[in-house]
């Protein structure tokens, strides 16, 4: 009897070990903050669907929600996103990630308006912590169960910060172990680090400079990961002065080394990690990109060696992806329409859309070997990501506003997406849309 039992003993064992193998986690795909999982605009998801109806993939669902450009988050079914109303504040909503359906919010007063109005970036999720940042400098740490502040600080004015920048403090938190950094670009701090449970600052470095609008990002060197900020220029074009870039010890504080030929005058995009301590830095308003390879010395210190700049590829406000050697980036700004643009790890331009069509501002995805792309208007595209060619899948006019509709005109759908249990999440002026994109 003993040995019977023991043989279905490790029957049920070996079926129970088949179905955790073949059946995925509903929620393996979370999009838990800036860009992804790993911040770097890639998803794991699969089985992404290869053709689209007529009328475009299903909208499972629409959310209406201000104004702005911060995108959502997404962690076991729930998703996060900070939206604001100029006259109130800033408001954490959370809503369901099946249904659309709204389950809790915290607001709270931060009243004002900039330029181009509105919320700004994106939180990150971390345990049971949700971290946010608003247009105003605060900076929440949320309790994702009983919904309640654990902590708050304010990262402009608690730096000596007082008038607001142009277009407002736009910061995504970044999660380094114990950490929690931000860039105040305050007179007294240029990036932060607090304890990410209690708030106590931890670290700050001096002023790197101008104000600008990028988020830290973290690339490896060799073994170590360093945080990397970008910093503005004064000036744009030939005329441009004072812009850098800086690795950063995420543990100190201290700085590692710096690069001083980049320049521009609104910086948005983050650092992206190339591999092999190389790092791309992109830019609008005629910077372009810069090619940069970090070497760790016999000495310990750092060599920074420039490989190489390009003006005929950068990015306006979001981070190029990097797929087989090759860049993927909207690069259309004030000064020059080039669309969705390609470049190779070397430096070298290969295609861009320009006016046909033309990509401006939209977010992109790296899935299952694809781009999905809005065009920052009313289209989405389902591309092949090919250095030969521009490859569009398929692409429909899921984002167009109808005549007679209450919603606003202007669609600008900016902000980041976010890309989780195959549904495709799309911020604009007026809605958060969930898109099926997956089998």
């Amino acid at each position: 009897m003993k040995g019977v039992r023991k043989v279905k003993q490790i029957k049920m064992l070996i079926l129970v070990i088949v179905i955790l193998v073949c059946i995925p986690d509903i929620y393996a795909q979370d999009w838990p903050q800036y860009y992804g999982p790993d911040r770097n605009g890639v998803s794991a998801q699969k089985n992404i669907l290869r053709s689209w109806p007529q009328k475009g993939p299903e909208v499972l669902w629409i959310a209406n929600v201000g104004i702005g450009f911060g995108g959502p988050v997404v962690r076991n079914g729930k998703i996060y996103l900070l939206d604001r109303d100029d006259k109130v504040g800033d408001k954490l909503r959370c809503f369901d990630l099946s249904t659309g359906k709204e389950l809790w919010n915290f607001g709270y007063e931060a009243p004002g308006t900039v330029m181009f109005p509105g919320s700004r970036s994106v939180p990150t999720i971390d345990g049971n912590m949700i971290y946010s940042c608003g247009p105003y400098g605060n900076l929440y740490c949320i309790d994702i169960n009983t919904h309640k502040p654990v902590w708050n600080k304010n990262v402009w004015t608690d730096f000596g910060g007082s008038e607001i920048p142009r277009w407002a403090i736009t910061q995504c938190p970044l999660v380094y172990g114990d950490l929690l950094i931000l860039a105040s670009q305050a007179p007294k701090a240029g990036v932060v680090a607090y304890e990410k449970l209690t708030g106590k600052v931890k670290w700050t470095t001096s002023s790197l400079g101008e104000v600008g609008y990028v988020s830290p990002a973290i690339v490896k060197v060799g073994a170590a990961s360093h945080v990397v900020m970008i910093t503005a220029s004064a000036g744009r074009g030939s005329s441009a002065s004072g812009g850098k870039v800086v690795g950063i010890d995420p543990l100190t504080g201290k700085i590692l080394w710096e690069y001083a030929n980049w320049q521009c005058g609104i910086p948005v995009p983050g650092a992206v990690d190339a591999g092999e301590g190389r790092v791309l830095i992109t830019g609008g308003y005629q910077a372009g990109a810069a090619m940069i390879k970090v070497e760790k010395k016999a000495d310990g210190s750092y060599s920074v060696t420039e490989l190489y700049k390009n003006p005929d590829f950068g990015s306006h406000t979001q981070n190029p992806v990097l797929y087989n050697g090759n860049f993927y980036a909207q690069y259309t700004t004030n000064e020059r329409k080039d669309g969705l643009v390609c470049m190779s790890m070397d430096g070298q331009v290969k295609w861009k859309t320009g006016r046909s069509p033309l990509f401006d501002k939209g977010g992109l995805i790296l899935a299952d070997g694809l781009l999905l792309s809005t065009d920052g208007s009313s289209k989405l595209y389902l591309i092949e990501p090919d250095p030969s060619a521009f490859k569009p899948i398929a692409t429909a006019e899921l984002l167009k506003v109808e005549k007679g509709s209450d919603q606003k005109s202007s669609t600008q759908n900016w902000a980041p997406l976010a890309l989780a249990d195959g549904k495709l999440l799309i911020r604009d002026q007026s809605r958060l849309m969930c898109v099926k994109v997956a089998k």
